[in-house]
């Protein structure tokens, strides 16, 4: 048994895979290679890098390729439907980077409420702006959640805990005994901190009129996909002050990163490092094995 992790595969996943004699092969292929050479492994693994559209789900029909894991939460780089009508299986790891995730944008909600990153670059710079850096503290604010699935209520959860009121947009309402449903104009008008969780989209949920909806002293944050805002509706409202701040981890294109946010000093960007800690790279490769051992049981 083969399996190909496009995108690499955290140590304790190939260590059991090895133990078990199953080879396992860390080389990165292009969609042109990858359509040469994936149907040798029986299973595919990949990340946010490598897109298995409907190109590459026909390359692999017929050959020893059954199934295709995605190493995270999205599965918007897979065509779910191609892959199903040529008999290969789709899974991912749903429940491995909520905690990693959740705890990155606390620390994005504190980071641009104290001004810590241009406090940091500012002072290295030799300038002493104490004075300037006069921020909020989060306790007591308002959090508005739009996706509350498993990211979205282990960050309100967390919320909760550090005094924040939590508000959430779903499609669908979700029992729970602290949040409260608002719609999403609503919930826009509403919250200091608002914070996406939310599946790919066919076009950006956040757009100018959305935006023009939120508090001047709100900040927004995106740790989802990089098409749920309108990116250059954001800049304009960052650039005027129309809202206070925001964090963005992903982007439409990437790894490229629109440069008119590079101009602005009350945005934060990290590159797409929601799940990059050790803990959560652990649990989806423990997340991968289990996945492995229950479709092929035996037959490994």
């Amino acid at each position: 048994m083969k399996i190909l992790a496009n995108d690499g595969l955290a140590q304790n996943a190939i260590d059991h895979f090895l133990n078990e004699g199953i080879e396992v092969d860390t080389n990165h292929y292009d969609k042109e290679e990858l359509m040469k050479v994936g149907g040798d492994y029986n299973v595919i693994v990949v990340r946010s890098n490598t897109k298995i559209d409907r190109e590459v789900a026909e390359a692999l029909k017929g050959t020893n390729t059954s199934l295709v894991i995605r190493a995270g939460v999205g599965l918007d780089n897979i065509d779910i439907n191609a892959c199903k009508e040529v008999g290969i299986d789709v899974d991912y790891t749903p429940h491995s980077s909520k905690n990693a995730v959740t705890e990155l944008v606390l620390g994005q909600m504190i980071n641009l409420s104290r001004f810590l990153s241009l406090a940091d670059r500012t002072t290295k710079e030799g300038q002493w702006n104490k004075k300037l850096y006069n921020g909020h503290e989060i306790a007591g604010k308002t959090l508005g959640v739009i996706g509350f699935g498993r990211i979205g209520q282990s960050l309100g959860e967390k919320a909760l805990a550090l005094g924040l009121k939590v508000i959430y947009y779903d499609l669908y309402k979700v029992e729970n005994d602290y949040a409260e449903y608002f719609e999403l104009d609503d919930l826009l008008k509403n919250a200091d901190y608002i914070s996406i969780h939310l599946p790919s989209l066919d076009k950006p949920l956040i757009g100018k009129r959305e935006l023009d909806l939120m508090k001047e002293t709100s900040i927004l944050i995106n740790y989802a996909r990089g098409n749920a805002i309108d990116e250059e509706a954001l800049i304009e409202a960052l650039k005027n002050r129309k809202i206070c701040g925001a964090a963005i981890d992903v982007f439409p294109n990437e790894p490229k990163v629109n440069e008119k946010y590079f101009e602005l000093d009350n945005v934060a960007l990290t590159p797409h490092i929601g799940a990059s800690t050790y803990e959560a790279q652990n649990n989806i490769g423990n997340e991968i094995i289990s996945i492995v051992d229950n479709y092929f049981g035996d037959k490994k």
